[in-house]
């Protein structure tokens, strides 16, 4: 068990962002073990012939058989617009002693092969790997990702706003709750320990690539969680929602599908990953579904979310 202590309850000791390169390293363990990522086959099917150029053999080194990945790969983002080329800058730059300390962490006293000898030498191939993968089998599909993480950044803050702290905590992960003023994360590290945000505040993370609630292995490392973000089911396909044959005939099947999907809050971006179309052509529909009564709409930050009105859910549950 790792424990947070918040320094009080105030929200400015919790903030949300986005690492790139958390991604990437927590994407390795989709092709080490596709098996248990199946939402990713389709883009792990899609970037096969990109792979075969990479430094596989040192990409995979970087997980154990529990897929723990060294926590250097996981640094703490600023914010939710962070760059991938400015967190590589850090990480060639860490110095050997803690990259060495960090790689031991996930594979004991007997490194992999590709991990082995002079730190510094190591630490330039992996970023060197690093680079390629994200050039290769990332870079193109990152805005796509990118959307994906930030409409489950704007779903959190309305959680908070709306339920409150706890329940925002208790939403993201089975394995995290907040007690008190405590933030309890359920781990398969070894070990356990409690530290206080103060000073630091606690950042959260989403994920494409988790499957729970992460934390650093060792306390020294600044409060942070790793959490599945909502939406990953949805990110590879196009989402085929079909409405009523009368909805259809009504509005045309492009806004019976929204109507249909928009049971909950959600952005017109998020909508458009979800359908596989531009934003633009989601607007379009959305604007005039809105005009109609059938939806109702708020701004939250920088996103507006879109929900379906009284007469929206009067409209499908007749037909």
């Amino acid at each position: 068990m790792i424990e947070y202590e918040l320094a009080g309850l105030d929200l400015g000791e919790v903030r949300f962002a986005i690492s790139p390169l958390n991604e990437l390293a927590l994407s390795v363990r989709v092709f080490r073990d596709p098996g248990r990522y199946p939402h990713h086959l389709p883009w792990l099917r899609r970037t096969e012939a990109a792979r075969a150029d990479l430094d596989t053999e040192l990409l995979r080194s970087l997980t154990n058989d529990l897929l723990w990945t060294p926590d250097f790969l996981h640094p703490r983002p600023t914010g939710p617009l962070t760059r991938f080329g400015e967190e590589m800058a850090a990480l060639a730059e860490l110095p050997p002693v803690v990259v060495r300390a960090k790689l031991a962490e996930v594979h004991g006293d007997t490194l992999p092969a590709p991990l082995r000898g002079r730190t510094d030498r190591v630490l330039a191939r992996v970023v060197r790997a690093l680079e390629a993968y994200w050039e290769a089998c990332f870079e193109p599909w990152w805005p796509r990702m990118r959307t994906v993480l930030e409409a489950d950044v704007t779903y959190r803050g309305r959680v908070i706003a709306q339920r409150g702290l706890a329940a925002m905590f208790t939403d993201l992960s089975g394995r995290v709750r907040m007690v008190g003023n405590v933030v309890q994360v359920s781990t398969s590290s070894r070990g356990g320990y409690r530290r206080t945000t103060t000073g630091a505040g606690l950042t959260l993370v989403p994920s494409l690539f988790s499957r729970g609630g992460s934390t650093p292995i060792t306390p020294e490392q600044a409060p942070q969680i790793m959490y599945a973000a909502r939406g990953v089911g949805t990110l590879w396909e196009a989402e085929d929602v079909a409405g009523p044959d009368a909805l259809v005939a009504l509005l045309g099947a492009a806004r019976a599908r929204l109507l249909g999907m928009l049971d909950s809050p959600a952005s017109s971006t998020e909508l458009g990953v979800r359908l596989g179309v531009t934003t633009t052509a989601v607007n379009q529909h959305l604007r005039a579904l809105r005009a109609a009564g059938l939806l109702t709409s708020a701004r939250h930050g920088r996103s507006v979310l879109y929900l379906r009105s009284e007469l929206g859910d009067r409209l499908l549950a007749g037909t």
